[in-house]
């Protein structure tokens, strides 16, 4: 009993995606278990916490849900720095807004935490009969980036579960303590200029 305490993580999780692909709907569905027909649109981005045990470990995300607009996309570093997961949603039967998710794919490769655990989810999956993004691609895409691939549906509450179920099965082990590091930047120096500790 005496490793419970390790086995307690907090884990940064970032929603991005094209605006109308379904982020929020997928964290309230996750969160509490709602979902609305007509959601408003995020303005820069929204928190919400929920704690998932699997396995032996129990899993505090804090998930950030981003704004889809163009006119935010400067934000969205702020959110993913430091992001042990990052979920990157598409609307399948918008072949644009899987567009978008490979774009932010490519950013996150670049910029984000090495370690993240990225999945893809093709979200408004009970509109099938409308697809537009085949799962074939989809799941070539994702194989070939390293990501792990989910269709969901907030609508019909179906995998929303189950992926983050999955990424907290694959969050590696040594995670909170790089997590708190890349969340502590607080323009400290210049703090300690102004009440002279720095260079006295």
């Amino acid at each position: 009993m005496a490793t419970m305490a390790n086995s307690n993580i907090n884990a940064k999780l970032v929603l991005l995606g094209d605006m109308g692909a379904g982020k929020s709907s997928l964290v309230l569905r996750f969160v509490k278990g709602q979902f609305f027909e007509f959601q408003e649109s995020t303005i820069g981005a929204a928190f919400f916490s929920q704690t998932l045990a699997v396995n032996d470990r129990t899993i505090k995300f804090e998930i950030w849900d981003t704004a889809g607009q163009e006119r935010y996309h400067s934000l969205a570093p702020m959110y993913y720095r430091g992001a042990a997961a990052a979920i990157i949603v598409f609307d399948i039967t918008n072949p644009d807004s899987f567009s978008r998710a490979k774009k932010w794919v490519q950013e996150l490769q670049k910029q984000g935490n090495p370690n993240m655990v990225m999945a893809l989810a093709g979200n408004k999956a009970d509109l099938a009969d409308k697809r537009k993004v085949t799962q074939e691609a989809t799941r070539a895409y994702a194989e070939e980036n390293g990501l792990f691939f989910i269709e969901t549906s907030a609508k019909a509450a179906t995998n929303v579960n189950e992926i983050f179920h999955e990424i907290a099965k694959r969050l590696p082990r040594a995670q909170p303590a790089q997590n708190a590091a890349g969340m502590v930047l607080v323009d400290r120096p210049a703090e300690q200029a102004r009440t002279g500790t720095c260079c006295s």
